[in-house]
């Protein structure tokens, strides 16, 4: 991967958890929390938030992957191994 590539991609995670930050502030500050609690829904719903996200590719990959199996034909015209 190129230093080009790599500085775009720091940039953007940058600004996708800048983004998710401020949404969860903003939801936070209007559910009428103020003060030090402000701070940690802040952090709760910021990290969850990424948490979640982060677990939902491969969740994602493997769900692709089991519907590719189930309706898959592959192996049909295979002959079943017998013992010897």
């Amino acid at each position: 991967m190129s230093e080009k590539t790599k500085k775009i991609f720091v940039i953007l995670s940058l600004v996708f958890v800048t983004c998710v930050s401020l949404v969860s502030l903003g939801i936070a500050y209007t559910g009428g929390i103020r003060g030090l609690g402000l701070l940690g829904v802040w952090f709760f719903l910021t990290f969850g938030i990424v948490v979640v996200l982060a677990q939902m590719i491969p969740a994602g990959i493997l769900f692709v992957s089991f519907v590719g199996t189930v309706f898959s034909s592959q192996r049909k015209s295979e002959m079943p191994m017998g013992a010897a």
